[in-house]
């Protein structure tokens, strides 16, 4: 009888040891997700703060409140500069056509690719896999240079057959075809991923009632993997909507700056002193808004497509 006692004790001492452990090491998370969420909100709201501030403000506290937005009714002063004279306006739609144009691209080759990679058996489909998760390690900063000078190239061959210069670079469209390809391997693998963990029986009904490879494709499996799609157009969107050394060194034409080039060219010229900060803040909330907008309208479907992932051979 004692023994079963002393069993029982020595049970519930390390039940209690095991809970208490999970307490802290709850604890011990949420603190580091408060500390990472304040980390991240914190400099969003300074920056916004700091474009409603005149540039004698700057001189002072970093850290003090506008105040002469209020009193001296200075709102939107500094955000129509940014849009005038910055040239804000021409960028940001510089910005929407080569992003938008960028994703179209990317989801016409990569859904199909993604659905024959992870669906399909043929000859090269394991080096195809392999040359796409190759492309994951290139990053697209690395490129730049030589894919100027390839361009650069084809601009002399393509004015001597037609007199036109500069056709291949100063061109959203190219930098939007460039967008895409580098993009390609990241996209696929992540759609590969979350193709392959569909169950192949929507699949086989389909074809049994006569559909195709290409009706099955974009009835059945490409609305089943709306969260996975949504999370590489998110993510891409970022990439596309933030890159600089691509858009800076193929699009040097300052009608064709995009957002963050022109961020740099027009708002952070000159000395600290010099420099119109409540302006360049201006321009950089505005470049925010859109990615916090999108990203609010896509978080749910963020976290479902983000639940599963992972390549299947």
């Amino acid at each position: 009888m004692s023994n079963t006692t002393t069993t029982t004790n020595v049970a519930a001492k390390n039940l209690k040891k095991a809970q208490k452990a999970e307490t802290l090491y709850k604890v011990f998370i949420y603190v580091v997700l408060a500390l990472l969420a304040i980390s991240i909100i914190v400099p969003l709201v300074w920056v916004f703060l700091a474009s409603l501030k005149t540039q004698a403000e700057f001189s002072g506290n970093p850290w003090a409140l506008p105040t002469e937005f209020v009193t001296k009714g200075f709102w939107f002063t500094n955000f129509k500069q940014a849009w005038v004279e910055a040239k804000m306006g021409s960028a940001i739609l510089n910005s929407v056509i080569v992003t938008a144009l960028g994703l179209l691209l990317l989801l016409v080759v990569a859904l199909p690719a993604a659905y024959a990679l992870s669906r399909m058996e043929f000859h090269g489909r394991k080096i195809l896999n392999v040359c796409f998760t190759a492309g994951l390690f290139i990053n697209m900063s690395y490129i730049a240079i030589p894919i100027f000078l390839e361009l650069d190239a084809f601009n002399g061959w393509f004015e001597g057959l037609t007199k036109i210069s500069g056709f291949f670079t100063n061109n959203l469209v190219m930098t939007a075809v460039i967008y895409a390809s580098t993009a390609l391997p990241f996209t696929i693998y992540l759609l590969s991923g979350y193709f392959a963990t569909l169950p192949h029986d929507f699949e086989e009904a389909a074809y049994i009632d006569g559909a195709g490879y290409v009706k099955t494709m974009v009835k059945i499996i490409f609305p089943m993997a709306k969260p996975s799609i949504i999370t590489v157009i998110l993510f891409n969107f970022l990439s596309f909507w933030n890159e600089f050394i691509v858009a800076m060194t193929i699009m040097p034409d300052e009608k064709k700056y995009t957002l963050p080039v022109n961020l740099v060219i027009n708002l952070t010229t000159g000395s600290h002193e010099a420099a119109n900060l409540g302006r360049l803040y201006a321009g950089l909330v505005l470049a925010m808004l859109p990615v916090l907008i999108l990203y609010v309208c896509v978080q749910k479907q963020l976290t479902k497509g983000m639940t599963v992932g992972g390549l299947k051979g």
